[in-house]
C-alpha cells in the first residue's frame, strides 16, 4: 500500500466560475501560492476537465452558473472524486446555499466579494483538512492490515498448537500414530480426484488432520480399550466430533469446511451415524471423504482390540459399504488414487 502523494507545489486547482474577472484573478492569486491552476467557466466544462485531466486535489466553484449551477457540480464531482477538497464561492445572503453546499461534501466556503488573504487562508486550510483525510484513511487502512495479518498469526498459531495436541495425543497411542496424518495425506488425494482445487484442499488437509482432536477429552482408558466398548463408553467416545468443533471454531470461523468435517466425520449415509445421523447428501461432502479414508486408515492400521487388515480386504469392505455407510462417489475417488501407490505410500 502507497502512503498518500503529500499536497506540495505540484498540487493543482481548478476554478470554475462564469464571470472571467473573478476566476482570473482567483487563478492568480493561487498560482501566486505555488499551485498550479486550471481554470473552467462552467460546471459542464469543469466536469469535462476533470474526466481529462482525472483528479485535481482542489476546486474552487462558484454557485451560480449557466448550464450547470455549483450544486449540481458538487454532487457530480465528489462522486466521480470523493476526496477532492471544495471551496465554494456565494453570494453574502446566500447562507442556505453554503449550509447546503457542506452537507453534500464541500470542505468550505467563501463569500463574495472575495478577499485575496482570505481566499490564500480558506485554500490552506482546504488542503489541510484534505491532507488530514488521506493520512487517517491511509493509517486507518495500514492499521486494518496489520490486525489482519496479527489475526492471521494468531490462529496459525492456536492451530499450530492444535496440531501439537493431535500429534501428543497420538504418541499416548502407539496403535494410532501418525493416523492424523495419513487420514489427512489419503483426504486431499481423494478430493483431488473429486475436482477440488486451491483453498478447499487445503481445508480438506487441514481438517483431516484435525478431524480427531476431540479426543483430548476422552478418556485414555477408553481409547486404549482391547476389547468391545460397552454402550456408555461408546458414547463418551461418540462426544469426540462435538467436542472438536467446539475446540476449534472460535478460531476455525472462516474455515468452515474444517469444522464440518470434524463434526461430521462419522455420519453414515444411512442415517445411523454420529453425531447428528445426517443422510446422504446432508452430510458434507468433504465430511463424506474423511469419513472413507478414516474408516481405511483405521483398518490398515494395528488397533487395541484387532490387528490390521491387508489393504485388499479393506477394499473391499469400503466396496460392501458404500450406499449405506459410505458415499459411493467418494469410495470410488479414494480407489483411483489409491491405485497411485506411490501417492498413499500403501501396496495393495
Amino acid at each position: 500500500m502507497n502512503s498518500p502523494t503529500p499536497i506540495g507545489g505540484t498540487a493543482r486547482c481548478l476554478v470554475v466560475d462564469d464571470d472571467a474577472q473573478v476566476r482570473h484573478a482567483l487563478a492568480k492569486v493561487i498560482e501566486g501560492h505555488g499551485l498550479a491552476t486550471v481554470q473552467a467557466s462552467s460546471g459542464k466544462e469543469a466536469l469535462e476537465v476533470l474526466r481529462i485531466q482525472g483528479e485535481i486535489p482542489l476546486v474552487i466553484s462558484d454557485v451560480n452558473m449557466p448550464e450547470m449551477d455549483g450544486i449540481s457540480f458538487l454532487r457530480e464531482a465528489l462522486r466521480l472524486y470523493p476526496d477532492m477538497a471544495v471551496i465554494m464561492l456565494t453570494g453574502v445572503s446566500e447562507v442556505t446555499t453554503a449550509v447546503e453546499c457542506l452537507k453534500l461534501g464541500a470542505l468550505d466556503y467563501i463569500s463574495k466579494p472575495v478577499l485575496l488573504d482570505e481566499v490564500r487562508a480558506r485554500v490552506d486550510k482546504a488542503l489541510d483538512k484534505r491532507q488530514l483525510v488521506l493520512d487517517n484513511r491511509f493509517h486507518q487502512q495500514h492499521l486494518e492490515v496489520r490486525v489482519r495479518e496479527l489475526d492471521r498469526r494468531n490462529k496459525q498459531s492456536l492451530i499450530n498448537g492444535v496440531q501439537t495436541l493431535v500429534h501428543a495425543l497420538e504418541a499416548k497411542d502407539a496403535y494410532t500414530s501418525g493416523h492424523s496424518s495419513r487420514v489427512s495425506r489419503y483426504a486431499v488425494k481423494t478430493a483431488v480426484q473429486l475436482g477440488y482445487t486451491g483453498d478447499l484442499l487445503e481445508q480438506i488437509r487441514l481438517g483431516g488432520e484435525l478431524h480427531d482432536i476431540g479426543k483430548i477429552g476422552t478418556r485414555e482408558d477408553i481409547l486404549n480399550k482391547p476389547g468391545p466398548l460397552t454402550a456408555e463408553e461408546f458414547e463418551h467416545i461418540k462426544a469426540h466430533s462435538i467436542l472438536g468443533e467446539r475446540i476449534l471454531a472460535p478460531f476455525l470461523s472462516e474455515s468452515p469446511m474444517v469444522l464440518r468435517i470434524v463434526r461430521h466425520h462419522h455420519e453414515r449415509m444411512d442415517g445411523t451415524g454420529f453425531p447428528d445421523e445426517l443422510r446422504g447428501a446432508d452430510i458434507p461432502q468433504e465430511a463424506r471423504i474423511v469419513a472413507v479414508v478414516d474408516a481405511f486408515d483405521a483398518m490398515t492400521t494395528n488397533r487395541a482390540y484387532r490387528p490390521s487388515r491387508r489393504v485388499a480386504d479393506a477394499v473391499l469392505e469400503l466396496q460392501r459399504c458404500a450406499g449405506a455407510h459410505f458415499d459411493h462417489e467418494v469410495v470410488g475417488g479414494f480407489l483411483r488414487a489409491l491405485g497411485d501407490t506411490s501417492a498413499l505410500s500403501l501396496t495393495v
